[in-house]
């Protein structure tokens, strides 16, 4: 059974896949090379980003909920 929210207990989330800069010559010519999966709660707002080829074949919500 999954925890909900570690914020408010919910268990209503929704996940969105964002792509961010890096540091360096990537940040300066503006390549979004850092994909990442932020999963949040639609109640609070509650977001964690994880990076996208580290969870691969895992369930980011199963991570998400504990």
């Amino acid at each position: 059974m999954s925890e909900g929210c570690v914020k408010c207990g919910s268990q209503d989330a929704g996940q969105k896949d964002v792509s961010m800069t890096g540091s360096g010559l990537s940040k300066m010519l503006d390549v979004q090379n850092n994909k990442f999966t932020v999963v949040y709660c639609k109640k609070c707002g509650y977001s964690e980003f994880y990076n996208q080829q580290a969870s691969k074949g895992s369930n980011i919500l199963d991570l998400f909920f504990g």
